[in-house]
């Protein structure tokens, strides 16, 4: 039996293939469209899901939409009544696009099918609730026969943060908090107001957090949410526009912390940092009594989590850190992409009633469920363009790439299936020398074209990851943050002890200057041989060349762009930015002898900053 999720008119559209319960195929559409979060209908995210499958829509048995657009319509009536007569400009902005698209999402979406498969019917279409997806695509690809499930995010149609018992097929919803009290949109908020992006933007307030003091912390805690011993949580709206308003905060908000939002792209200054530093506080110690409150409640050993605060991994770290739960899963795709796997292995399991069974490692293949090219493809490409390349077998092409890398050269590396979710795992990744304590400025500046406080993530054997972290967990899907250990760390001057904010960002604060952040804590990504073996092969062969088993990873694109998907883009990357080297699968090349590349425009606007 083949059943499509689909995700889309939101944001991060996305398709998933499930066949008899099994995990065919999932891609997002911006990696397609190259129009980062595209929330348009799928059709290239389809078009592949299905070649995966090598069936047409024909042999599909059930579609399934991941959100119910009638109940979320409900919710937004509901709060412009509640708030009447603010928000009414905002109002007016939605309803006509509600009232022409989404209040008939059901037409919609069989006129997209319709038109996509050329056919005058399409399959039975089904529609799930939104944390029923999250937590259906945090449950079920789990290792686990029986597990609590968190789901945190924005919100769907009512909830913002639910709790499920998963056990064998099925889920069975516990408790929830609704609209407009929201982790995911207070830390929205605090996104928007230190002047990044809203939905792409939070994980730079993440990663800004340790240059900050957490000053704020009681100032939120006193003014903006009211956090009980047990984590649940109200959210002052005194304080709030985005129930009704074209903003997420106002004035209010702003009189708290000594100012207006700072504008996009300007300075970024203590206050900044400091206000950072203090919404993650709070967000972890929210995230902890939840946890807590559920371990009690349900008295089970594992946690899977789910949404798009599943994916604050520093908040994560600490909860696995402080052993809540025996074990954690984290859905790699846990922000809105992972919906339309959710609402495939729902129908799945519980629509179907389908039996379930786990094994040892998880269903998401290290999430590798996207397209791959042929060195056959890739040399057809190349030839185009005029590419100098050399091919290089396995065997000769590992040890050669450990060698440039241990030279402090930067290498796109592109290999094997395309990964789900928003991280670079190893397969459309930007790779350098962790030892460098340049690494970290060049990329960020000369190839991301990116702000310069953003940290990089390390890749580790993961048979070797506890030699140099704080965790004995795996870590496939860089969603855990661990502390590197005390013997591989730099300790501070007095004098360094004094610096503030960026002034502390060129300081090596480890062996591993590359990759440790401030407060000697990394985002950690573990490579297993079963799931990566040629990523591993590398690692491996760096290894053995310098003795360290690990590389800076982070994602093959620029400020703004997606994930590079094809061949054509991972070339065009490469030459437009200060990268050394190239490797295509077996193809190695070399920046120095590519033909001159030349543009037709200005190439960096062809993506809107994130």
């Amino acid at each position: 039996m083949n059943i499509i999720g689909i995700s889309a008119y939101y944001h991060d559209s996305a398709v998933a293939l499930v066949c008899d319960g099994n995990i065919v195929a999932a891609a997002q559409e911006e990696r397609f469209t190259r129009k980062k979060h595209d929330a348009s209908f799928p059709k290239n995210a389809l078009n592949y899901c299905l070649q995966a499958g090598k069936i047409d829509l024909k042999a599909v048995d059930y579609v399934v939409f991941y959100d119910k657009p009638l109940v979320k319509f409900e919710r937004l009536l509901e709060t412009y009544l509640a708030y009447a007569p603010r928000g009414f400009r905002s109002f007016l902005q939605a309803m006509p696009v509600w009232l022409k698209e989404k209040l008939y999402l059901k037409t919609v979406l069989q006129k997209e099918l319709k038109a996509f498969a050329n056919s005058k019917t399409t399959p039975p279409l089904l529609f799930t609730e939104h944390h029923q997806s999250h937590a259906a695509a945090a449950y079920f690809p789990s290792p686990f026969d029986k597990a609590a499930v968190m789901c945190l995010d924005g919100v769907g149609e009512w909830a913002t943060t639910s709790v499920w018992l998963g056990e064998n097929n099925t889920l069975t919803p516990q408790w929830e908090i609704d609209f407009p009290h929201s982790l995911g949109l207070l830390y929205s908020a605090f996104t928007y107001f230190t002047g990044f992006k809203v939905n792409s933007g939070e994980y730079k307030l993440m990663g800004l957090a340790p240059y900050g003091e957490p000053k704020y912390v009681q100032t939120i805690l006193d003014n903006l949410v009211d956090v009980k011993p047990d984590g649940t949580f109200r959210l002052n709206m005194c304080y709030f526009n985005y129930p009704v308003g074209l903003t997420m905060t106002n004035s209010a908000f702003a009189d708290l912390f000594d100012g207006a939002a700072r504008q996009s792209e300007s300075e970024i200054t203590q206050r900044e940092m400091d206000i950072a530093s203090s919404i993650q506080v709070v967000t972890e110690d929210i995230v902890l009594k939840l946890a807590r409150t559920v371990r009690k409640e349900l008295d089970v050993n594992n946690l899977c989590l789910a949404g798009g605060v599943a994916l604050n991994c520093v908040a994560n770290g600490k909860l696995l850190k402080e052993q809540v739960f025996d074990n954690i899963w984290i859905q790699p795709a846990a922000g809105d992409a992972g919906g339309a796997l959710g609402a495939a292995l729902t129908t799945w399991y519980e629509y179907l009633d389908n039996p379930r069974q786990t094994s040892q490692n998880d269903a998401m293949q290290g999430g590798y469920l996207g397209t791959k090219f042929s060195n056959d493809e890739i040399k057809a490409y190349l030839d185009s363009v005029n590419a100098e390349y050399t091919y290089l077998p396995d065997a000769e092409l590992m040890p050669q790439a450990a060698d440039l890398l241990a030279q402090e050269k930067v290498i796109g590396w592109f290999q094997g299936r395309m990964e789900f979710g928003p991280r670079a795992l190893g397969v459309r990744s930007i790779l350098g020398d962790p030892r460098s304590e340049k690494m970290q400025s060049v990329m960020n500046l000369k190839i991301k074209y990116r702000e310069s406080f953003r940290p990089f993530a390390p890749s580790i054997l993961a048979e070797r990851v506890s030699d140099y972290f704080d965790i004995n967990d795996s870590s496939p899907y860089m969603l855990l943050v661990a502390n590197i250990k005390p013997e591989y760390r730099i300790p501070m001057t007095d004098e360094q002890q004094q610096l503030f904010g960026i002034e502390k960002l060129n300081i090596p604060r480890s062996q591993l200057p590359a990759i440790t952040h401030l407060d000697y804590s990394a985002r950690i990504q573990t490579v297993h041989q079963e799931t990566n073996p040629r990523y591993h092969q590398l690692l491996t062969a760096f290894d053995k060349l310098t003795g360290c088993p690990v590389l800076v990873n982070t994602s093959f694109n620029v400020r703004g762009e997606p994930i590079v998907h094809t061949p054509q883009q991972a070339y065009q990357c490469f030459m437009r930015t200060e990268m050394d080297y190239l490797i295509l699968e077996n193809y190695l090349l070399e920046k120095s002898k590519q033909p001159a590349w030349q543009e037709n425009h200005h190439w960096q606007q062809e993506f809107e900053l994130d």
